[in-house]
């Protein structure tokens, strides 16, 4: 799937580059690159926790990537507030409740956790590089994030030596897709370079989980623990806190 909707994103961007005219700015773009290895791989992660487990359980762990860019700016003397300490709790616990699903006689880690939990590792390695890379030209930054994602999803499928299959009937979808992701990591590298606030501008990035849960449950009539479900709405909650602080 990703070898089909990462070059239409790909596309998109060397489309607006050029009929923009601007050539290259500093090396910090290239920054981009490494923004590009943690995104591609999280995403990876991402899509096999979804297929492994519940979207809803999923998603929101994979939400809390938020908490490695703002502790990076703890290290970095960033002071939080207290709605952003009361975030951050509400978030582990969240997770902690949404990780875990309640079989008869036994409580165990609900599918596609492990999955999620790289995608939170990788989706937060993505945050730091991307904001910097895009300070002096967000779509420049982007397009160097998606060609080297691109290129990077390309090597894996030459590799492997998978040819995709059976993608015909799903080429608008995935097209779809291509576009929307390219359109998210536009608007990250955009806001990253208008306000310059890292902690802000990735925990607002990390509220996508929202619209996730929200259209697994309307679409595919998914439906997980009571307790999962309660996980979920404290993760988001945190979530939104630590932005709100």
């Amino acid at each position: 799937m990703l070898a089909t909707s990462q070059p239409v994103g790909l596309s998109v961007l060397v489309v607006a580059v050029a009929i923009r005219g601007h050539g290259p700015p500093g090396p910090a773009v290239l920054w981009a690159c490494l923004a590009a290895a943690f995104g591609t791989s999280g995403l990876v992660a991402f899509y096999r926790g979804m297929a492994a487990g519940a979207i809803s359980v999923v998603a929101p762990i994979a939400g809390t990537a938020a908490a490695v860019p703002v502790i990076w700016g703890l290290a970095r003397g960033e002071h939080p507030s207290t709605l952003q300490e009361l975030g951050f709790v509400l978030v582990l616990g969240g997770v902690v409740a949404t990780s875990w699903e309640r079989t008869p006689g036994r409580t165990r880690v609900a599918a596609g956790v492990g999955w999620a939990a790289l995608t939170l590792v990788a989706f937060g390695g993505y945050y730091v590089p991307m904001h910097t890379a895009s300070h002096d030209d967000f779509l420049w930054a982007s397009l160097v994030f998606r060609s080297t994602s691109t290129s990077l999803v390309w090597l894996a499928v030459l590799a492997l030596r998978r040819r995709p299959r059976g993608i015909r009937p799903h080429l608008p979808v995935l097209a779809a897709i291509g576009v929307f992701d390219t359109g998210g990591n536009v608007l990250f590298a955009a806001a990253s370079q208008e306000h310059g606030l890292l902690s802000v501008v990735s925990v607002l990035a990390s509220l996508y989980p929202v619209v996730t849960v929200l259209l697994a449950r309307m679409a595919l009539r998914e439906r997980v623990q009571r307790t999962q479900e309660a996980g979920v709405v404290v993760t988001l909650a945190g979530v939104a806190l630590v932005s709100a602080g």
